[in-house]
């Protein structure tokens, strides 16, 4: 049963999530409320998500409300090894991660999953849907629908959907309000922070950090070491993005002129090829390089092995690379999402927000998805004011209400001047 690294890690395990699920107020509420209602009664849900303590209590909401639950990993940097065994022995998920497998183990645990069988998916990067679409369309008949919690993912989704692929309709919870403001601003703007920290114990302040991208996630990066003391610069290929970072008062450059001035370059677009080689050659001795998109692609690690005329392991997710001029690049977490391998992904309280959403977009799939054609759709509304009102309220927070007048002023338009 599920695939694990070891299940005797699993005491550990427990004590990590009951610590997180103490910082997940509107999770547990749910959780509680839907041990009694079971709104998922019946359904199969295969997730790919990042394996932490966090995922550990959406699961455990999703199996008190009634459901079977297969889980994998979507990056095997982020996977931990005592969570995935107390998911398994504790909350009754069915789990396939091993911290640090080969890309033929990636695979393996994706299709150990997908043999549950599922009628509603998880998704984080789009993995799950583009292996159903792709290889095991037999499952199509089953599925009723699906959501999908990252940039990346929501992309290929679109795409998909573009080119008619797409077989079963999608609700992408990346772009609820309550995800992407909170989880990629704040969430990975931390723990990107907290991953440059704990693989290379470098100080912040006074040093040049290049933020590539300026979206959510960008933003979120450039605001922490800002707020740390660095002078940041921003990259960006998007008109208004660069305007609005040149607007909150930050430094906007094309990469070729950025990376010579780069002490730390963070990727955060979505995109691939973002640093290349070239990129590289201009960057000065011992710069440092750390990915916080989903996907390995941003920076062209494969090339930079080629290049490099020499490669050492001089700290745990820290590899220094030397390049033919004699200077030394030092890559982060195999250029993969640094704050996920690196440190310990996002805080529970703003995983609260963001696994909630998930949660209530699976419900909502589970009793509308037969209304839904196939596609990508919006997530409703209530959705995201639920769990907004919810997290107000676990801070102890009070907020005013329309008046009757004001409500009628709002709905109108013959009052003017």
């Amino acid at each position: 049963m599920g695939l694990l690294r070891d299940p005797a890690l699993a005491d550990d395990g427990a004590l990590k999530i009951e610590f997180a699920a103490g910082r997940m107020p509107v999770l547990a509420d749910l959780t509680r409320r839907w041990a009694e209602s079971r709104p998922l009664r019946g359904q199969r849900i295969a997730a790919c998500l990042h394996v932490t303590t966090e995922t550990a209590n959406l699961c455990r909401a999703l199996i008190a409300g009634g459901a079977e639950v297969a889980l994998c990993a979507s990056n095997p940097l982020s996977t931990k090894d005592d969570v995935a065994a107390s998911i398994q022995r504790d909350i009754g998920a069915e789990v396939f991660a091993v911290h640090g497998c080969d890309r033929e183990t990636f695979y393996r645990q994706v299709a150990g999953t997908l043999d549950s069988l599922p009628t509603l998916v998880i998704d984080d990067g789009a993995d799950l849907t583009a292996t159903i679409h792709n290889e095991r369309p037999e499952l199509l008949g089953e599925i009723t629908g699906g959501t999908e919690v990252t940039s990346t993912g929501v992309l290929r989704l679109r795409n998909m959907a573009a080119d008619g692929a797409l077989r079963y309709p999608l609700l992408p919870a990346n772009d609820a309000v309550t995800k992407h403001l909170f989880d990629n601003r704040y969430g990975t703007g931390q723990n990107t922070i907290d991953g440059i920290l704990r693989a290379t114990n470098v100080l912040i302040a006074g040093s040049t950090v290049v933020v590539a991208g300026y979206g959510w996630c960008g933003k979120g990066v450039a605001m922490r070491a800002r707020g740390m003391g660095a002078e940041v610069v921003v990259t960006e290929v998007d008109a208004v993005r660069a305007l609005e970072a040149k607007l909150d008062g930050l430094r906007v450059l094309p990469m070729r002129e950025a990376a010579g001035l780069a002490d730390i370059v963070v990727t955060t677009t979505g995109n691939r090829d973002v640093i290349t080689t070239e990129h590289m050659k201009l960057m000065r001795d011992g710069a440092i390089i750390g990915n916080s998109g989903h996907f390995d692609l941003e920076i062209a690690v494969a090339e930079l092995t080629a290049l490099a005329t020499g490669r050492r392991q001089i700290r745990p997710h820290c590899v220094e690379y030397t390049l033919p001029g004699g200077n030394r690049i030092i890559l982060l977490a195999e250029g993969r999402l640094l704050g996920q391998a690196a440190a310990e992904a996002h805080p529970a309280e703003v995983m609260d927000m963001t696994f909630a959403t998930q949660a209530l977009i699976v419900r909502h799939l589970a009793e509308h998805a037969g209304e839904l054609a196939p596609g990508v759709h919006p997530v409703p509304h209530e959705i995201e004011t639920e769990v907004a009102q919810a997290k107000l309220a676990a801070y102890g927070i009070e907020i005013d209400e329309l008046t009757e007048r004001q409500r009628e002023y709002l709905g109108g338009w013959q009052t003017g001047t």
